[in-house]
Parts: C-alpha cells; structure tokens; sequence
C-alpha cells in the first residue's frame, strides 16, 4: 500500500473514533446487544431498530482503542436500510478482509476499506471485529426469538473465526 493511501486511510480511521456515527440512543430497539474484547479493553453496546424486516436505525455505544470505534461508527453508516441477510453478507466479507482471506469491499460500503490495513496487525483484527460480531450475535439472538441481550467475547473462537 503506498504511503499516501495509508495516510488516507489512517484519517479516515481518526475521523470516525473522533466523530463516531450513531452515538444518538434509540427510543425504540428490537435487538440489544453487548461484546467486549478482554484482551483490549473495548467495549461495544448496540441498539438495533427493525422496520419490516430492515435495520431501520443503529445505536452504537464503544468505549475503546480508535481501531474499534472506528468501525462501530463505520458500521452504523453502512448497515441502515439493509436486511439481516445483507449485514451477515457483508459482516462476513468485512472478517474476511480482516483476516486477509480477501481484499476487496464493494465501493457502496464507503470508508470500510479504510479497515484493510488493520490486518497488517493481528492483534488489532479483534479490535476491528467487535462491533461485527457484536451485532451478527443479536440479530441471532432475535431471528431465535430470544429477546434477551445478547453478549459476546471477541475470546471465544467460535465468534471471530
């Protein structure tokens, strides 16, 4: 990657930890739920708002280093308007190209390319994942019919692959 794609892609990242999307509570969520990265130190709270089968408004609430702010805010831009089958899809593709087992992020996800260079540092990839796997674990819960909150560790394997 050249220099001046990582000094883009570095200004996304601090952009978004500074600014971070979705921060605004819901008043209404049909799914809730919370995963930490022990080994890290981040945390993640997420509120889903559902509207016919769409995720009609995100709420996202991290406490952590910039790379897992990052990309919760990146996630509540991307996922509004879109089915549980698209979030899985590209929730996958994003564990994919943060494991470096593909490279490319459609064009419609916007800054979530900016996340390619993480994978440069394996220890950072659960940072990144957490608000992945955080939400994918609630949508679970919800298409179960377990109106709990759900709860993950970026620990278990099972989770981030």
């Amino acid at each position: 990657m050249s220099q001046s794609l990582d000094d883009m892609y570095r200004e996304i990242i601090l952009d978004h930890f500074r600014s971070p999307r979705g921060k605004k509570p819901l008043e209404h969520s049909n799914i809730e739920s919370d995963g930490m990265n022990p080994s890290c130190g981040d945390e993640i709270s997420l509120q889903v708002e559902m509207d016919k089968g769409v995720l009609k408004d995100v709420h996202v609430n991290c406490r952590g280093c910039a790379i897992s702010v990052a990309s919760g805010s990146m996630l509540a831009e991307t996922v509004k308007g879109k089915s549980f089958e698209e979030v899985e899809k590209l929730a996958e593709t994003v564990r994919k190209m943060l494991k470096g087992e593909s490279s490319e992020i459609p064009d419609e996800f916007g800054d979530l390319d900016a996340l390619k260079g993480v994978r440069q540092f394996p220890v950072r990839v659960k940072c990144a994942l957490l608000a992945w796997v955080t939400l994918v674990e609630g949508m679970r819960k919800y298409r179960n019919g377990d109106s709990g909150k759900a709860v993950i560790s970026t620990e278990d394997p099972e989770v981030t692959g």
